[in-house]
Order: C-alpha cells, then structure tokens, then sequence
C-alpha cells in the first residue's frame, strides 16, 4: 500500500522540517522578545525602530523573505553563514529569513502580553529604583509570558507550516521531497495524505500541549 515511499528518506525530511522550526522558533523568540522591549522602549528611536521593523516585515510575503535571504544576501552580497556546502548554507539562510519573519509575530504576541500587566506594577518598580530593563525582566516579562502563551503557540504552529517555503531555495524539508515524489509517482493523492498527516502529527500535539500549559499558567486577575 505504502510501495511508493520506498526510496525516499520521508522521515529525514521531517526531521529538517523539525530542526527549522525548532532553530527558528528559539531565534524568534529571543529577537521577538528584544523587538517588543523596543516597542514599549521610553526612547524614541527605539520605539520607532521597533514599529517600523513589525510593521514592514509583517506585510512582505514569506517567500521573498526566504529568496532575499539567497538571492539577495547570499549571492549578492557573498554571506555564506559560516557554511561551505550549499546544502548547509541554504538551511542556515532559510532559519535567519524564518526568523525575522517569525519574530515580528512573536514581539506582537508579547507586547499584546505586556498591555495585560496593570500599569501601577510598572510605576511601583520604578518607585523603588528599579529600571526599565529591570522592570520589563523581572516584573513585567513574566506575567506577560503567562498571558500569551496560547498566541506564542498559534505563532509556533504557524512557523511550523511556513517551513514549507524553505523549499524555494532548494531545502531538502517535508515538501521539498513532496514535490519529487509527485512529480516521480502517479500517487499524488497518497502523496499527499502522508505529508498532510505528517504536519498534523507535528502541530497538534504542540496545540494541545502549549493549550493545555496556557490554561495552567494563565494569570487570574
């Protein structure tokens, strides 16, 4: 019944599939978190940074992302990301664009988080001689990661799914090997199936599982 994968490495596709969202999704988060402190920054330049950078990659398609970090800082500008094989380079280039797509989601996600920490928290640490960064770390950052961790979760599954644009710049993830093995069997509906079941097998544990912490966590106000 299964005769037509045979000969392909389905299962090593996957696991590329598992290793950019991983990679991106820890690279998003750092660089999500730093965007968001910007966003809600008492200076200027950086609030107006941070703005600016959300609003503008938010609304450029994934797909560009991807092919600028190839075509445009690989080709044109000869960043290699510390790889010799092409095949490396094109997995390191493809996290660094899913990345800062990723992360413009994540810092909306947060600063949506921050909004919920009442204001006099923030005040009251500041009273005490507390800093900015301080406060943000210690007092406002937890209770907003508690608040947010259902949004973090959708983010995640979405970058999960955004894996597949990776394909566009030759990288060997899930379908990547779905479109070789359509284009060399005639199972295409098959094909299919297997590598739709393969995402849901990837996604909604992490739904439930980041759901049912969100719940547990989830400040009661």
């Amino acid at each position: 019944m299964f005769d037509f994968l045979e000969g392909y490495d389905v299962l090593g596709a996957f696991w590329t599939t598992v290793q950019l969202t991983v990679l991106s999704g820890v690279g998003s988060l750092v660089w999500g978190i730093l965007l968001a402190g910007m966003r809600v920054s008492p200076v200027p330049l950086m609030r107006g940074f941070g703005t600016a950078y959300v609003n503008i990659v938010r609304n450029i398609p994934l797909t560009i992302i991807i092919l600028f970090t190839s075509l445009g800082l690989a080709d044109i500008f000869g960043v290699t990301m510390g790889a010799e094989d092409f095949k490396i380079q094109g997995f390191r280039l493809a996290v660094l664009g899913l990345i800062a797509y990723t992360a413009a989601f994540v810092c909306e996600a947060i600063r949506s988080g921050i909004n919920t920490v009442p204001l006099g928290q923030a005040e009251a640490a500041r009273a005490i001689g507390l800093s900015f960064s301080q406060t943000l770390r210690l007092i406002v950052l937890p209770q907003a990661f508690r608040a947010v961790i259902g949004p973090l979760a959708n983010v995640l599954i979405a970058l999960t799914k955004n894996t597949t644009v990776a394909a566009a710049i030759g990288v060997a993830e899930a379908a990547t090997l779905m479109k070789t093995m359509i284009e060399n069997e005639a199972q295409t509906l098959a094909i299919g199936t297997v590598f739709a079941l393969g995402f849901v097998v990837l996604t909604l544990p992490t739904g439930l599982l980041l759901g049912w912490l969100g719940k547990r966590l989830a400040v009661k106000r």
